[in-house]
């Protein structure tokens, strides 16, 4: 990302450039990483917490680069000006703060975001208009709703590192969501950690295979016990 430093943005605003720096084939590959596989493989204490779906395909997973933006909580000025920036496979976060009082997206916004074939969006935040969401096709992800709409008078900013409930992303990171919820993963450890959550599923499906059996070995989690003082 190239940011002109030269551009004097008025107090509240900042709109930087869409960052691209994930190769579409890692982007692909990752299609196929469970949330909480990838979200084991990076220490079992990153993610986003407290969001829900709101598409009523459980199935439906979100891989994608993220555009952020952060907004006056119940102002989503800004959000239009990203829909505007998104290109196809992009996945929307938004740092709403959490506000519930006013929804940030509604029907009209999700039909903008179906035309430029967002990847997902991931709001910490409101929407309405639950009927619509709910005909799938697109993933969303949200803090809650309300029938309140919103101001369009800004403060935001595009572009920016944010935390959007509880989860820190920067823009250009590859979101990742599913029916578990939501994480984000620095572009610059996509590679490893791609790798890494490849071997991860492997070790789980001779795991599912043993349990399966019922020839589990029960020493995986005996020894665990001894080392705390069992008389196992």
């Amino acid at each position: 990302m190239t940011i002109d430093d030269s551009i004097q943005w008025p107090p509240g605003y900042c709109i930087n450039p869409r960052v691209q720096n994930m190769p579409a084939e890692v982007i692909e590959a990752f299609r196929e990483i469970p949330v909480a596989v990838a979200g084991d493989c990076m220490g079992r204490s990153i993610g986003a917490m407290g969001l829900r779906t709101y598409h009523d395909d459980i199935g439906l997973t979100m891989c994608g680069p993220a555009l952020t933006v952060r907004v006056r909580p119940g102002d989503n000025l800004m959000i239009h000006k990203a829909l505007t920036m998104v290109q196809t496979g992009d996945v929307l976060v938004i740092d709403g703060g959490g506000d519930l009082t006013q929804a940030l997206m509604g029907g009209l916004m999700r039909t903008t975001a179906l035309t430029r074939k967002l990847g997902g969006l991931v709001i910490d935040g409101a929407i309405r208009d639950l009927v619509e969401w709910a005909e799938g096709g697109l993933p969303v992800f949200a803090r809650g709703h309300t029938h309140r709409g919103p101001s369009k008078e800004g403060p935001g900013e595009i572009n920016v590192p944010v935390c959007c409930a509880g989860l820190v992303v920067q823009p250009g990171d590859l979101v990742l969501g599913d029916a578990d919820g939501v994480i984000a993963i620095p572009a610059s450890e996509a590679p490893s950690l791609l790798a890494a959550a490849r071997a991860h599923l492997k070790k789980e499906e001779a795991i599912r295979a043993a349990n399966r059996e019922g020839s589990s070995d029960p020493e995986r989690f005996d020894a665990i016990l001894r080392k705390k003082g069992l008389p196992i």
